[in-house]
């Protein structure tokens, strides 16, 4: 069972490598930012799409489907290419990604390809759109869960602490949330931007079940989000300690990546690292 276990987890791995590559291609061919954000959930968008969410590539429209929200839309490449990876929609779809007239912009439109559950970009909805999207689920009498990836930085805005009010108070067992905790945001770290700790504390205290974790260990994050909804009967957040474009040395944990777009022979450098080439 362990050996399986390892030799799954090394293929998630491989996976990751591949969706990171794919982002980095993808700033430098169209000018894309944020490609720093985006490296840092990719370990969390594999463990979800690949071992957690209930979901049929084949059919994206399923009413019982498991919905998942990328809060933190600046990060679109991450879902654009987590969702043609595990087959949502033709990789070829990602070579239109940011050019006129597709439907790949560089925030996710509503609905704008297979697997886009809403709009977002406009920091601090996601939250409020997953809680509708879940109690809409408890009202139908339908068994889905609602799992939305935020970033540290929307943990600013006073609509995240209003929903964070809601989901206790409507017992929305069905909701899990995942924060992208790599540490920075546009013009800082985001400890000095806003007072975030103790963020664990400040979610149990608004009534969630709140877990911590290196969202860079894939064992530990299947094996977390493998166990919630958690039976408490309360609402989950999971706060994931990742790193700003992790995955390529020259990458990590500078923020000059929330905007920089890669060079020629810093696409190659990074493909290199990620033992794509």
């Amino acid at each position: 069972m362990s050996q399986m276990m390892d030799m799954d987890i090394d293929r998630l791995d491989l996976i990751a490598r591949e969706i990171r590559g794919m982002l980095v291609e993808m700033s430098h061919r169209t000018g894309g930012a944020h490609l720093g954000s985006a490296l840092s959930c990719v370990d969390i968008m594999v463990a979800l799409f690949w071992k957690k969410l209930a979901i049929d590539p084949g059919a994206p429209d399923d009413p019982l489907r498991d919905r998942f929200i990328l809060s933190k839309g600046h990060a679109a490449t991450a879902l654009y290419a987590t969702l043609a990876k595990r087959g949502f929609f033709s990789m070829d779809l990602l070579e239109t990604y940011a050019c006129h007239g597709s439907c790949l912009a560089e925030h996710p439109g509503p609905r704008c390809a297979p697997g886009v559950e809403a709009a977002t970009g406009s920091l601090g909805h996601g939250l409020s759109l997953g809680l509708g999207m879940a109690l809409a689920g408890r009202i139908q009498n339908q068994s889905y869960n609602v799992y939305v990836l935020m970033s540290d930085g929307e943990c600013n805005e006073g609509s995240v602490w209003e929903a964070a009010m809601f989901a206790p108070a409507q017992r929305l067992r069905n909701v899990i949330a995942i924060i992208d905790f790599n540490k920075w945001q546009a013009t800082g770290r985001s400890r000095e931007v806003m007072a975030l700790d103790p963020l664990k504390e400040k979610w149990e205290a608004f009534g969630w079940s709140a877990y911590e974790l290196n969202g860079h260990d894939l064992p530990g994050l299947v094996k977390t989000l493998k166990e919630l909804p958690d039976g408490s009967g309360k609402p989950a957040v999971v706060i994931a300690h990742t790193v700003k474009g992790k995955g390529v040395s020259f990458m990590e944990d500078d923020n000059n990546w929330h905007y920089r777009i890669p060079t020629t022979e810093e696409v190659l450098k990074a493909r290199k690292e990620l033992g794509l080439s």
